[in-house]
């Protein structure tokens, strides 16, 4: 197969640079290439079985058009400030410029109008005070919910768009290898996902990767088969935390999310809360290599009783390390050995008193797991100790700007783990050292989140569209 354009990974980053070279005319040909399903058949059988049956060859919370994060809680930071390191490449004004314009493509295929976070200044005002007292910073970001099942209404009306202008979307396909010719890509090998047929080369004039957090350690692979010019990237540990809607209730009212940092003593690490779902529901996600992560899950109209967020601690590696991204599945690895197979479930009142939590006791809690499959047990047990102690300290933090939050009953699950690529070294104009390959979204180590993601992708297009019209 020939194309113009030949993307890997149907994600946010993937999906804008397709939608931005259609919207700009262009005539090229292109080919998404995605190794989950078309979004109207990604299901997860959880909402029957009550637990997770380990879907082969993939999770379809995970894979499929639109990525990983349309699955998750479907929020579109609306600041600069918010969504990895990108304003370092192209400048703060030029990102907030770029986010807003990309928020107002998802607006033109059906988000909600609706910014939360931003309406009572003055109690804003208030949290940010507790918080400086706490030692802790409040980044008040603007937040544009889509809802998990509304963020996949505006994921189909993309996916059915870019399929009416001629865009080609290889679903069930795994992209094996770049084509390198002389120093320059040329396209990538491809093949059936599963193994159910002969691989295929898709040769192009632009490959584009995008393979989000799921595809960071392939890329990473690639980078250190093929010369592509990178360095360690972060990785986060953490756990997701969940407690009753009533002791979060000010802050889910004024800020949806409230996006607090801090650097706790002794090792001053940054540690962060992520990802705020407000009467949501805590989930599982798996890998290929049948790891075991948490997540979360914030819909529009379905709520529970509680509001899950994570708490992420950031670790970077220097010499001789530069395995960050193996660090952290091992990590996870040894949470899910001591739950089975399964997300571990710990009351932070056990934690402190050096034991682990029983089943019986989470019966009779006044915060009940929103997951129903989760194993109480002992996650300081797989946990880094340099993690743990960070994550203790900013719950105690954190307790002076949400009185409750650091209660005996608090539940914390494990692991919570963000894989970020080793990030690649590029131009403003996303072109690596290898001519003819650009990294996008976060497989690249540039972005983290739906809407930075978006804002590379529509980038991307941008330049590949007046590269066109130059010739």
């Amino acid at each position: 197969m020939k194309c113009d354009v030949v993307i890997v990974g149907a994600g946010p980053a993937g999906i804008f640079t397709a939608l931005e070279l259609v919207r700009r005319g262009s005539r090229r040909k292109i080919v998404i290439v995605e190794k989950g399903r078309a979004i109207e058949k990604r299901k997860c059988p959880k909402s029957q079985t009550q637990k997770c049956v380990n879907c082969k060859p993939y999770c379809h919370i995970t894979t499929g058009f639109s990525g990983a994060g349309a699955f998750s809680d479907g929020k579109l930071s609306l600041s600069y400030e918010v969504g990895g390191e990108l304003p370092e490449l192209i400048g703060e004004d030029f990102a907030q410029e770029m986010i807003d314009y990309t928020d107002r493509i998802y607006l033109e295929f059906g988000a909600d109008p609706k910014v939360e976070g931003i309406s009572d200044t003055q109690k804003i005002k208030e949290i940010r005070k507790r918080a400086i007292q706490a030692g802790l910073k409040l980044v008040d970001c603007p937040i544009r919910h889509l809802g998990t099942e509304k963020a996949q209404e505006i994921y189909f009306a993309i996916e059915q768009y870019l399929l009416e202008q001629g865009v080609e979307i290889l679903f069930d396909h795994n992209c094996v290898n770049l084509l390198m010719e002389d120093g320059v890509c040329r396209g990538v090998r491809v093949e059936p996902a599963g193994g159910r047929g002969e691989p295929e080369e898709i040769r192009a004039g632009h490959t584009v990767v995008a393979t989000g957090r799921r595809g960071a350690d392939w890329l990473e692979a690639l980078c250190e088969e093929h010369g592509i010019a990178h360095q360690p990237g972060t990785v986060d540990i953490g756990v997701r935390v969940e407690v009753r809607n009533e002791i979060m209730e000010d802050v889910n009212n004024v800020l949806y999310e409230s996006k607090l940092i801090g650097y706790p003593q002794p090792f001053k690490n940054k540690v962060r809360t992520f990802c705020q779902n407000p009467g949501g529901f805590v989930s599982q996600e798996n890998y290929d290599n049948d790891l075991a992560v948490v997540n979360g899950h914030s819909y529009k109209e379905r709520k529970s009783g509680n509001t899950n967020l994570a708490i992420l601690c950031s670790h970077n590696f220097t010499e001789p390390f530069n395995q960050p991204i193996a660090y952290a599945q091992k990590v996870g690895e040894l949470t899910n050995m001591l739950g089975s197979g399964h997300i571990l479930v710990q009351r932070f009142g056990d934690i402190l008193d050096g034991k682990r939590t029983w089943q019986k006791e989470l019966n009779r809690s006044n915060v009940r797991p929103t997951l129903p499959d989760a194993v109480a047990g002992d996650i300081t047990a797989a946990l880094p100790y340099r993690a743990m102690v960070n994550i203790i300290g900013f719950i105690q933090s954190v307790e002076h700007v949400v009185p409750g939050f650091a209660s005996p009953e608090t539940l914390l699950y494990s692991p919570e783990l963000k894989f970020y690529s080793n990030r690649v070294r590029m131009d403003r104009q996303f072109t690596t050292n290898i001519p003819g390959l650009h990294a996008l979204g976060d497989s690249s180590g540039w972005t983290r989140g739906l809407m930075m993601a978006s804002v590379m992708g529509v980038l991307m297009g941008q330049q590949l569209a007046k590269e066109e019209e130059k010739a």
